[in-house]
């Protein structure tokens, strides 16, 4: 028994390991940049389609960001500051500036049009 554990379990690290180089190419998602580390900001314009205070969450379908690599799309971001969504309803036009980092993407800043 303690056998098949030792040789199961480095079966399972060798296969990891085997398998790593071939997911550290592959996009987040189509369209996105896939380089996790680097910080990129932007501007772009869009329809609020919800809001989540509580949390801090704003989605909104804007047009393309050519700067951090986006096409036109529906997509939920972090408020930063939670603030930011003082005043704002869904279905309002709002221009707003992102932060991107890897897949996490937030509202450093916006306002209606």
């Amino acid at each position: 028994m303690k056998t098949t554990m030792i040789v199961t379990s480095a079966l399972v690290a060798i296969a990891s390991l085997a398998a790593a180089p071939a997911f550290a190419g592959m996009p987040n998602m189509p369209g996105m940049p896939n380089n996790a580390t680097a910080v990129k900001t932007g501007k772009g314009v869009g329809v609020i389609t919800a809001l989540d205070p509580k949390a801090a969450k704003i989605t909104i379908k804007h047009g393309a960001i050519p700067t951090v690599g986006w096409p036109a799309m529906t997509m939920t971001f972090a408020a930063k500051p939670a603030a930011l969504l003082k005043g704002l309803k869904v279905g309002q036009t709002v221009a707003f500036e992102t932060r991107v980092q890897g897949a996490a993407a937030d509202v450093t800043a916006i306002k209606p049009r």
